[in-house]
């Protein structure tokens, strides 16, 4: 062999190797794996995000008044009914124009404004007489009003004939175009659902966070919540405080549910208020209860393990249908295990 025929015997190996079948197909199995990863961590920020919608409205009541609210679930699927609502009763069944999005964002507003008011109401007369009292009374209290609206969701419900209307069971199962539809992100094939719920999360999140570290009312809440006695002989009107809060965190609530409303996998139904409440209670648990941070972070985990078994059950990799749910309560109790406080939660909590 001459030394000007080894340059010539490397190159037609390389050629070889990259014209081979075999290596062609690891190649595009591995670049098809990394997509399919991608798109599956973008769905599970996705569910995360509406997690998170749904879980800090709890965590700011009990972190800042120390209030456990059971009907928080139940506001939820009040919100769900009442976005369901707007969209059917303003574009009826033609719901696959980009005018429906105009519309959601109406009803989405009109969700936030009337819960956040019937939540300060549920504050004012039913919380703050409790205040003082063991936190059994608060748990017996929300619970009760969690199953009063429940029962007179399904009374009006059944008596309307609402539930078995299939528009009632996904509203917006028409618009695969407008948002069940897929879309190329970067060469990832993502339902834009979920798109949309990273870009309210991240809306939400924002916004929570400088009410409470960029205003004056915010520094009033959380003064408020540490030394209650002490803002109040500054002058501050803390019971005014903490009505808006449980106000907004009911509001929150709401604005979950209206998201949910949307998911074909979810969709309006009575039961929401059950499952929305163990999954809010699973991130703000996992998080730290009262930890925005913590809850924030909680959520992107529970969002991405849901994700993840949800992809391993729908592609036969695993036949139990109930993997998500094992999974993320499995989460939870490890973590009651490992730190009992959550990721970021404190040993005490509360200031009420």
């Amino acid at each position: 062999m001459t030394p000007g025929t080894l340059p010539a015997l490397v190159d037609a190996a390389a050629l070889a190797s990259a014209v081979d079948p075999g290596a062609l197909l690891a190649t595009g199995g591995a670049v098809d794996g990394l997509r399919t990863a991608a798109r599956v961590l973008v769905e599970g920020i996705g569910k995360g995000a509406v997690y998170f919608t749904i879980a800090v409205g709890l965590t700011l009541v009990f972190g800042l008044m120390g209030v456990l609210n059971f009907a928080h679930g139940a506001v939820a699927m009040v919100g769900a009914y009442l976005g369901g609502l707007v969209l059917v009763l303003v574009v009826g069944a033609n719901t696959g124009t980009v005018a429906t999005i105009l519309v959601f964002f109406v009803a989405l507003a009109l969700v936030f404004a009337v819960t956040t008011a019937a939540g300060s109401a549920m504050e004012v007369t039913l919380i703050r007489p409790i205040y003082d009292r063991t936190p059994t009374y608060q748990i017996l209290l929300t619970f009760g009003v969690s199953l009063v609206i429940e029962e007179l969701a399904r009374i009006v419900l059944t008596l309307r004939g609402i539930q078995p209307n299939p528009q009632w069971q996904a509203p917006m199962a028409t618009t695969p175009d407008v948002l069940l539809g897929r879309t190329d992100l970067l060469g990832i094939g993502v339902r834009r659902l979920y798109l949309f719920e990273i870009a309210i999360g991240a809306v939400v999140a924002v916004a929570v966070w400088a009410f409470l570290t960029k205003t004056l009312y915010g520094l009033y809440i959380r003064a408020g919540s540490e030394d209650t006695e002490m803002v109040q002989a500054l002058g501050v009107d803390v019971r005014q405080a903490f009505t808006v809060v449980f106000g907004v965190g009911t509001g929150l609530a709401a604005v979950g549910g209206v998201l949910l409303m949307w998911d074909p996998i979810w969709g309006p139904s009575v039961l929401l208020s059950v499952d929305v409440l163990l999954y809010a209670f699973v991130v703000v648990i996992i998080g730290g209860l009262g930890s925005f941070t913590g809850t924030l972070v909680a959520a992107g985990i529970v969002g991405v393990a849901d994700s993840v078994t949800t992809w391993l059950f729908t592609t036969g990799i695993v036949a139990f249908p109930g993997l998500s749910e094992v999974t993320i309560f499995l989460l939870l109790v490890v973590m009651l295990i490992i730190r009992p406080q959550g990721l970021y939660g404190v040993e005490e909590v509360g200031g009420h």
